[in-house]
């Protein structure tokens, strides 16, 4: 039994299941979208030192925007969630970020491959230091798949707010140009890894970083693309 996950723009429901136990958890699902409590999103908690707890204005602040400019129905508030617990079957949209090291044990990988494969989507902004880290981790979670850039092309950088461009440069780090990288299964993203952008910054309060309100537009709008991509994919 399969049940795609889409969010029309006016009532988002967010379902997604191909595996029977874990249907109870997204019937759960749809039916509090369903009386109005809202989809709720999370950040990840991983282990390994790296500080996953930066940025906390950041995912509030993009939730806000994709509401009032997406009529996306998503609690305000995000959750926290770690790796290899199975509450991560709840959220539809995980984001993860931090400085330096991230370590996925054994039971962490299995969870998250399966909650890939589940339908659930894991969106990685690396916020200065996470790229060698994270690219060893994610061979743990799929060992037979690799990242591989998106082209400028690709919808998600123009599904609701256009970047002809690709992905938007926010702040400096080494000075490269900003990529983003995914994994896919068959035909469809479940893993998208932000580098050299740094979107996470941009969506924070604007006195955290003093970024020009330009920049945290971008920043935002990109996040919405992000978001909107996840949902009617």
């Amino acid at each position: 039994m399969k049940i795609n996950r889409i969010i029309p723009e006016a009532f988002p429901i967010f379902t997604f299941c191909s595996k029977m136990k874990h249907f109870l958890f997204f019937f759960f699902l749809l039916s509090t979208s369903f009386f109005g409590r809202g989809q709720e999103l999370a950040v990840l908690k991983y282990g390994g030192g790296g500080d996953w707890y930066s940025n906390p204005t950041s995912l509030p602040n993009l939730i806000t925007f994709c509401n009032q400019n997406l009529n996306t129905v998503l609690n305000p508030k995000p959750q926290t969630v770690e790796p290899g617990s199975t509450d991560i079957f709840q959220y539809p949209f995980v984001h993860m970020t931090g400085h330096g090291n991230v370590f996925f044990s054994e039971e962490d990988a299995a969870n998250l491959r399966n909650y890939l494969l589940s339908g659930g989507f894991l969106h990685i902004d690396d916020n200065y230091g996470m790229n060698e880290y994270i690219r060893r981790e994610l061979k743990k979670v799929f060992p037979e798949k690799e990242l591989t850039e998106l082209p400028a092309e690709h919808p998600i950088f123009s599904i609701a707010f256009p970047f002809p461009k690709g992905l938007p440069k926010i702040h400096e780090h080494d000075g490269n140009r900003p990529q983003a990288f995914g994994i896919f299964e068959k035909d469809r993203l479940i893993v998208l890894f932000t580098y050299e952008t740094d979107l996470g910054n941009g969506w924070e309060n604007q006195e955290v970083h003093n970024d020009p309100e330009e920049v945290r537009l971008k920043a935002l709008q990109m996040g919405a693309n992000i978001i909107k991509y996840v949902f009617q994919n």
